[in-house]
């Protein structure tokens, strides 16, 4: 073509490139007054936040909300905290009931609606330790509103300032995830540290300031998904979570594909298009596969609907806004800015697109070479990784997994030191008629597993006729493994035609496995069959379409193999984290890790598929397929890579936070991103295309009437 070649749209995403380009500049006006909303609103987003985690319909859940009812918003749907206490030199723990019965009147005073269940308002020996001196209480303190509400400052004043002269700690499970507190890097910090690795691997792949174009797409993006989130809160509920995947996975999103843009506008300038053909020949082609890319995205997140748990329900309603916004933003803003500063800003121009990537185009002829060979080192590689998996426990941290310094873990060993059972991180609340509690509750003390059965006295016990026996079981029950207790007072009670229940940690974990997990089926049917016919549309192809699928599985499997390896076996998580083996991985993780990680990692295959489809139409007889695999790995390898590289960053930021459970869901992100640009999509896709020949590009008839598209024949030109 001559230097100032032109093009006309032709299809839709050239068409909307043209559009942008002729409304440059009222374009770039329109996303600067929505960014400087979203930096209005980025502060407000967090109080906004819900944590629920119900599970509407479960047994357990169902006696948690009655607790509530009867006793006020804490219990089981609330924070249990445990307070450890010490009394002074000369005194014994049994003597000083008095002293004790101030602490759950100051407690209530600053944190309303609490109860408190001690030695002094139900005489049990077990809430003594065995030095006489050492006592603990357990205080059920309301469900935070939101994330950043902890109870703990206020308990730590309330017991001190009650219990003047004894040594006193807080204790919990929620202490102990975060060290006692919630300090860490935060949000904001965690995604600049992200920005930053993301803008030194922009820096490699343009060498100009191209690099910090993408970083800008992002920031847009990131910050109008924030304000659309902030509209939502006013009229559901949406889970903390999505706070951290906006920022996170929305700055990992919106980088790749203004990268995929960008890369493609550089090469059709290098091939003789002035900039607005240019701008427009890139949106038609990478910018077609950007959509797709979204779609993919989107479809995973949205078919969390199908869980019947309102705070995963709401992380997928809030998280498909990610893929959907970074869209429209790279497929919108950044042609504005290509077709305006994008010449000037490609400077100083050291690297050039003409050409495809040599280092990747010899990469793609050695497997297509040895594509036998190529297919099974990455298999088995896959399977090694797989074969974990079989071991993986689905269920909540355990405690030697959390903090193991700071006040909460000093005072969880004292506790322990003294012969209290550690099973007072998870107590159980068994609800009956007050008429058969004294029977329910010597039952309770003989059952397995039980280290206590207690009744307390007054109202935080017995109301309208019921009442609340607390049961401390003698290990902390957190996943499969450990609620045997939970299934022997669950068999106890049965007896009792006054038992209303029993609610607790322990219970709800059966409630998540059984409701969750049940639904799990019709999710991943949902998610496959919608990706399946969205790809087979946008390659034509019914086994390019089948294969992404299956590989997306093989891979997840995979990553979850690693989860179990690495954090539930504890085989690096000390090492790298600081953390002890979890022994189980968190009942929403796995299901997070999928719904995230399907989309994502699909984007690679539609990245470099797209071009292999691209070459085999513009040139099916430079060597068929082989010949369009090489040129279009050649091209999309470099890209494709430092994508990957760029989420990965993006998650190692989210692994940094404080709390186990996001160190988890960031390793499990960034290692199944990686896994899958690496050994799947650069090894075993160009592998098994090259096994599979003219069948990749087989549509039969009847399923390219059901897409609307061309069918394809099996039949292609001999290699050259």
């Amino acid at each position: 073509m001559s230097e100032a070649a032109t093009v006309e749209p032709s299809n839709w995403f050239g068409r909307l490139a043209a559009f942008v380009l002729h409304h440059r500049k009222r374009v770039m006006i329109g996303w600067l007054v929505i960014f400087i909303a979203g930096g209005a609103a980025a502060g407000k987003v967090q109080s906004r936040l819900s944590v629920d985690f119900s599970l509407p319909g479960q047994p357990g859940w169902e006696t948690a909300k009655q607790l509530t009812h009867l006793y006020g918003p804490n219990g089981t749907t609330g924070i249990t905290s445990i307070a450890v206490m010490r009394t002074p030199d000369g005194a014994t723990a049994a003597s000083q009931s008095a002293a004790l019965g101030k602490v759950g009147p100051a407690i209530d005073k600053l944190i309303p609606h609490t109860r408190v269940i001690d030695y002094a308002n139900t005489h049990d020996q077990r809430f003594i330790g065995k030095d006489g001196r050492t006592t603990i209480a357990l205080i059920f303190t309301p469900a935070p509103q939101s994330f950043s509400d902890n109870p703990t400052d206020n308990l730590k004043q309330a017991v001190a300032a009650s219990l003047p002269g004894w040594t006193t700690g807080i204790t919990g499970e929620q202490q102990l995830s975060s060290g006692g507190d919630s300090n860490g890097p935060g949000v904001f910090a965690e995604t600049l540290l992200g920005g930053g690795g993301a803008l030194i691997v922009l820096a490699f792949v343009f060498a100009s300031l191209l690099a910090l174009i993408p970083i800008l797409v992002a920031a847009v993006s990131i910050l109008t998904t924030l304000l659309i989130v902030l509209g939502l809160t006013t009229f559901t509920e949406v889970s903390f979570i999505v706070l951290f995947l906006v920022a996170l996975v929305g700055l990992g999103l919106a980088i790749d594909y203004s990268l995929l843009l960008v890369t493609r506008w550089r090469e059709e300038r290098e091939h003789g298009l002035d900039n607005h053909s240019a701008v427009i020949r890139a949106c038609e082609t990478a910018g077609r596969t950007v959509a797709v890319s979204g779609l993919t995205v989107a479809i995973g997140l949205l078919a969390l609907i199908v869980l019947p748990v309102p705070g995963l329900r709401s992380v997928g309603i809030g998280g498909v806004l990610i893929p959907v916004v970074s869209t429209v933003v790279v497929l919108t803003l950044l042609p504005a800015v290509l077709g305006g500063i994008g010449p000037r800003a490609d400077w100083p121009r050291l690297r050039h697109e003409v050409a495809a990537s040599k280092p990747w185009t010899r990469w793609a002829h050695g497997v297509v070479k040895q594509r036998w060979a190529g297919a099974g080192v990455a298999l088995v590689i896959l399977g090694v990784m797989l074969s974990p998996v079989f071991g993986l426990k689905v269920g909540e941290t355990s405690v030697q997994a959390l903090a193991k310094t700071g006040d909460a873990h000093q005072s969880f060993v004292n506790l322990t030191s003294q012969g209290i059972s550690p099973g007072v991180l998870t107590p159980l609340e068994v609800l009956t008629k007050t008429a058969d509690a004294p029977k329910v509750l010597q039952a309770l003390k003989a059952t397995p597993g039980v280290s206590s059965a207690s009744l307390a006295q007054g109202a935080v016990a017995n109301n309208q006729g019921y009442s609340d026996i607390v049961v401390v079981p003698t290990v902390v029950t957190a996943n499969s493994k450990t609620l045997a207790p939970v299934r022997a007072v669950q068999a106890t009670v049965k007896q009792f035609p006054g038992v209303i229940g029993v609610a607790g940690d322990g219970p709800v974990q059966q409630d998540y496995i059984h409701a969750v997990y049940g639904s799990f089926p019709l999710m991943f049917s949902i998610i496959a069959l919608l990706s399946f016919l969205l790809l087979a549309r946008a390659f034509r192809s019914l086994l390019l379409a089948l294969k992404a699928v299956v590989l997306n599985v093989v891979s997840m499997a995979a990553t979850f193999g690693f989860l179990t390896w690495f954090w539930q076996s504890g085989h690096g998580s000390n090492a790298v984290f600081g953390v002890q083996p979890t022994g189980a991985i968190t009942f929403w993780i796995p299901l997070m890790v999928f719904a995230f990680l399907f989309g994502l990692s699909m984007d690679y295959e539609v990245f470099i598929l797209s071009r292999i489809r691209e070459e085999y139409d513009a040139q099916p007889d430079e060597g068929g397929t082989n010949g369009a695999v090489v040129r279009g790995l050649g091209r999309t390898g470099r890209l494709v890579t430092s994508a990957a590289l760029i989420l990965f960053l993006a998650f190692s930021a989210l692994a940094s936070g404080p709390e186990t459970d996001i160190k988890v869901l960031g390793t499990g992100l960034g290692v199944g991103i990686l896994l899958d640009a690496t050994i799947v999509r650069a090894l075993l896709v160009p592998a098994l295309m090259s096994l599979m020949g003219r069948w990749n590009w087989w549509l039969p008839t009847p399923l390219a009437r059901i897409l609307r598209v061309e069918p394809n024949p099996v039949a292609e030109p001999a290699p050259a």
